[in-house]
């Protein structure tokens, strides 16, 4: 009876494999001859597109879900509209984010009844008493609400990754997610694009607030949105931004957001993009079977088409802001689906590709200015071609300016080889290569060809069709297209009267509901799936330790997968031990050697498809040089030969001196640089390495003699090699030892004990001037403890419940609960190296007068951990499930065995991690954060204008130490 039953559920199971076979079959791909990713398309019934790459290297899958919609949608009364719902998607549905939502409806129906007459009341105490309203009925509302569920549910899963982003054209969702979670990954997804519930609206908002404020601190974006305004004044490019205005996002219409959900986040409208380990029928049945019942919308709304009017003469616009000045270039061209691009692309290359183009040997190799790049704003409507320069010292922006022009000139008039066309076809191949070689990178390129409205067969024989591409092609486009039809944007330095700060509103922190979890979750988190073994590295397999000639290691790793390599010299001193290194090889690239000028060195190397750099850092030097394999044994010889015979070139180093001190001087205005600046005072005290740097006397007395012979000398001292590339070990220990210039005995490098990062003894408040309307802010704790290998599974533990994700305690209090930034963190960091202390830092970017509540609210969470059983659970599951399926590969491989012995360590730190985290408990994270957490004293960075903060207030916190530039910069 039994081997019956046996027989009888075998015969079942055949059946129902022959039906999926019969079912699988009835799929039709769409398919190209000669992909390199092996692409295939598949649309649902309802329009849904399905872009699917196989890579079985890790068992993982990169997943983008892209919405064609973006900023240019955005109702022009209501602009913001596409990044504000972005943000709003991760809120939950009628299923999940909610403990009930038959409750919770009528208080959202509420909040967005409010909203609207907010938004159209125009009496400030009307609108306040309003806010208030708004704000207690969301209060009301938070109370059956589960903030961040859906962070929840993919770290269910074992997700990373997890975030979106909103362009002009598209909104896309990202997802990193375990091979064996496709079957929940697209039940939540197909939950979240069906019934989306906008929850949480006012704090959010808030959030968004400080996103915008973000933007106007940053010149970069002022000036990208005034080029756009400019050749764009009549489509929504230019019109508006993506953030949105400050008045609009001060009237927010729910009302208008669901009818914008309702209408574009249809499946017509979307594109799944995946790559990694799946099987692609599965996939698709999976796939149909959740979001097959999307309904399409075959009305979707045209943009408004309206024409451009042509440029006749140059435009120019000035920008100002506290950065230093500079000069862009724009023109305008047809969008990224049109014939136009493919010259565009190789215009950009030969223009600047940041060795050998026209701008990279004309401009910046000859030292005309200080800075200057151009390249293509690729759009689905238009294109714009951009140039720009930072000038030199005592150089205008219109002399820089002409010297862009003069490049356009050039161009036009075709001095340029035909040469640099096909090694610029052959670099994009190799850009191609490397993009490939990841998941991520092959989602993303099926990304742009959906949102573009693109044919996958003109993406794969994108390349045969630029290598037709003639010098005379070039010449007769550049003098069809570039004339006197341009915008001229000239970013000068000065306070921006149009940086206006959004009010602060009083919000009540809403209410968390950690412990909750909605039955959505739950069905989650119990549905089986059969685990996947983790995989840890074995150093003594996984990679060769080999020896070349003067006793050098090399740490080998063969690259079975395509034709690329990497060489990198690693040489353990830096600008620590000798602090005009880092000078000698910032001016080794303006060097030629006895046989070879700059240029000529440059346009080599290009032509090669190869690239190198030598890159001194505080402690380390990396020499590093990668490209096609099939060219390394000349670029390996072209690069021993520069190293070693570097020639003295007095006019470029008396220009380099000057650019060096007027870049020191730009570093100043930059809010970012400043901050940076700021951190590591307080981290390394008076005495840092960031400040270990030629003072102006020492550069303009300096010998360039002296810094040649520290290019020529470098290959004398001890070094490692690592070498990731298709050749065997013995060919690469071959070719090796045949080019590389080396003593028969190294010289060991010098001791270097100078920098200590100085224990933090007592509360103080470094206060260093920045004139924005956004302050940052950082507190730096360190009792002097150094690397333990004891506690490390445990302070993962820690940092991944407390500040790990969108679930974690910071996210939540910081931005859920109050809204009071977009960006902020709190992590106990560990030390890169056995002699170094453990570091606990927290930072948070905000408006100046939400300051005081940031501080209130970091401190109580450090000192007073929230505790929640379900949210600890959910971050263990999720870190281990990440574990099982992280894999390091590659050339990461020799990086992780460097990192490993920096720590005295000779495994893999993940497989401790892995075995502890088994067990661990939030009680042993409590009592964790207790002994390293818990009432610790700080340096509080606080980088800002002391007269729009309560200076009182900070005293509280400790003496408040004024910082001048020259104290944190060093000079």
């Amino acid at each position: 009876m039994k081997k019956s039953t046996r027989f009888f559920a075998s015969m079942v199971a055949i059946l129902f494999a022959t039906a999926l076979l019969a079912q699988d079959a009835s799929y039709t791909y769409e398919n190209v001859s000669n992909d390199p990713i092996n692409t295939r398309i598949y649309t649902l019934d309802n329009g849904l597109k399905v872009y699917m790459s196989v890579n079985k290297e890790t068992p993982r899958i990169q997943t983008f879900i892209a919405v064609r919609v973006g900023g240019k949608n955005d109702p022009a009364e209501t602009t913001g509209l596409a990044h504000y719902f972005e943000h709003l998607m991760f809120k939950g549905t009628d299923k999940f984010g909610t403990l009930n939502y038959e409750k919770e409806k009528p208080l959202l129906d509420e909040i967005e009844r409010l909203f609207e007459v907010y938004r159209n009341t125009t009496d400030e105490d009307a609108r306040t008493a309003i806010y208030q309203q708004i704000d207690s009925v969301s209060y009301e509302a938070s109370k059956l609400a589960i903030p961040n569920e859906y962070d929840k549910l993919m770290s269910a899963i074992g997700a990373t990754g997890t975030n979106a982003y909103t362009g002009f054209d598209m909104t896309v969702y990202t997802d990193d997610i375990p091979s064996n979670q496709v079957e929940n990954w697209a039940k939540i997804q197909a939950e979240r694009f069906q019934n989306n519930v906008i929850r949480g609206f006012h704090t959010e908002l808030e959030t968004v607030y400080e996103e915008k404020n973000m933007s106007l601190t940053q010149d970069g974006r002022k000036v990208y949105e005034k080029m756009l305004a400019t050749l764009f004044p009549h489509h929504p490019y230019g019109t508006q931004t993506v953030l949105g205005s400050q008045e609009h996002l001060k009237n927010p219409s729910i009302t208008n957001i669901k009818e914008y959900y309702k209408t574009y986040y249809v499946p017509n409208n979307m594109a799944i993009c995946l790559a990694g380990d799946f099987d692609p029928d599965g996939m698709i049945r999976v796939i149909d079977a959740h979001f097959g019942n999307m309904e399409p919308n075959d009305n979707l709304p045209p943009l408004p088409v309206t024409e451009q009017e042509e440029l006749t003469k140059p435009v120019s616009v000035e920008v100002l802001g506290l950065e230093a000045a500079n000069i862009s270039l724009g023109w305008r061209f047809p969008g990224s689906s049109s014939q136009e691009k493919d010259l565009l692309d190789i215009i950009s290359l030969i223009m600047n590709n940041g060795q050998a183009g026209l701008v990279d040997l004309n401009l910046i190799q000859q030292q005309k200015v200080l800075s200057a790049y151009a390249g293509l704003y690729s759009m689905s409507d238009y294109c714009a071609f951009v140039m720009g320069a930072n000038p030199k010292q005592g150089q205008t922006l219109e002399e820089a300016r002409d010297l862009l022009l003069g490049q356009i000139d050039k161009l036009k008039k075709g001095e340029f080889s035909e040469e640099l066309i096909s090694a610029s076809v052959n670099n994009l191949k190799l850009s191609q290569m490397r993009r490939i070689e990841s998941n991520a990178g092959r989602a993303n390129w099926f990304v742009n060809t959906f949102i573009n409205g693109l044919d996958w067969k003109d993406q794969v024989d994108r390349l045969d069709r630029l290598a037709r591409i003639t010098k005379q092609d070039v010449v007769n486009f550049a003098n069809a297209y570039f004339k006197e039809n341009y915008a001229v944007i000239y970013k000068r330095e000065g306070k921006d009267p149009n940086e206006l700060k959004i009010a602060k509103p009083q919000i009540t922190p809403i209410v968390m509901n950690r412990d909750a979890r909605s039955e959505f979750l739950l069905g989650i988190q119990q549905a089986e799936v059969e685990p996947i073994e983790p995989v840890f590295l074995d150093f003594e397999k996984d990679l060769k330790k080999l020896k070349a000639k003067s006793d050098i290691p090399v740490l080998y790793k063969q690259n079975v997968n395509n034709g690329l390599f990497s060489l990198i010299y690693v040489f353990d001193m830096g600008n620590n031990t000798d602090k005009a290194i880092g000078t000698a090889f910032e001016y080794m690239r303006y060097l030629g050697t006895s046989t070879k000028s700059p240029e000529e060195i440059k346009t080599a190397f290009y032509n090669l498809a190869c690239s190198f750099g030598v890159y001194p850092g505080s402690e380390r030097v990396y020499v590093m040089l990668s490209g096609l394999a099939e060219n390394m044994d000349k670029a390996l010889e072209l690069f021993e030969e520069l190293l070693a015979d570097a020639q003295v070139n007095p006019e470029a180093y008396a220009n380099l001196t000057e650019d060096i001190l007027k870049k020191r001087n730009d570093a100043k205005l930059n809010q970012g640089q400043n901050f940076n600046k700021l951190l590591q005072y307080a981290i390394w005290g008076a005495d840092s390495p960031d400040k270990n740097i030629l003072s102006e006397t020492e550069l303009n007395t300096m010998d360039p003699e002296e810094l040649v012979a520290r290019i020529r000398q470098l290959n004398h001292f001890e070094h490692r090699i690592l070498y990731y590339g298709p050749d065997s070990d013995d060919q690469f220990l071959t070719t090796l030892n045949r080019l590389h210039r080396v003593p028969a005995t190294l010289t060991p490098v010098p001791e270097d004990n100078r920098f200590k990062q100085e224990p933090v003894k007592e509360n103080k408040v470094y206060l260093a001037k920045y004139d924005a309307k956004q302050i940052y802010m950082a507190m730096v704790a360190n009792d002097g403890v150094v690397y333990d290998p004891t506690i490390e599974p445990t302070r993962e533990m820690y940092n991944e419940y407390f500040s790990g994700n969108m679930n974690s305690i910071v996210f939540q209090e910081m931005r859920e609960s109050r809204g009071l930034a977009y960006s902020a963190y709190a992590y106990l960091m560990p030390p890169s190296k056995l002699n170094r202390p453990y570091i606990l830092r927290a930072f948070i970017a905000t408006q100046n007068d939400k300051m005081d509540d940031a501080l209130k609210a970091f401190h109580q969470i450090l000192n007073d951990m929230p505790e929640s059983e379900n949210a600890f659970n959910l971050a263990k599951d999720g870190l281990i499930t990440r574990l099982r399926t992280d894999r390091i590969i590659k050339e990461n491989i020799l990086w992780a065995y460097i990192n490993a012995q920096d720590l005295g360590l000779n495994t893999d730190r993940r497989k401790e991690l892995f075995k502890q985290a088994q067990d661990m408990t939030l009680s042993d994270v409590k009592a964790f954060q207790e002994k390293w957490v818990k009432d610790r004293t700080y340096s509080y960075c606080i980088l800002g204008n002391e007269e729009d903060l309560d200076l009182q207030q900070l005293e509280t916190y400790g003496p408040i130490i004024r910082l001048s530039q020259e104290d944190i910069f060093g000079y």
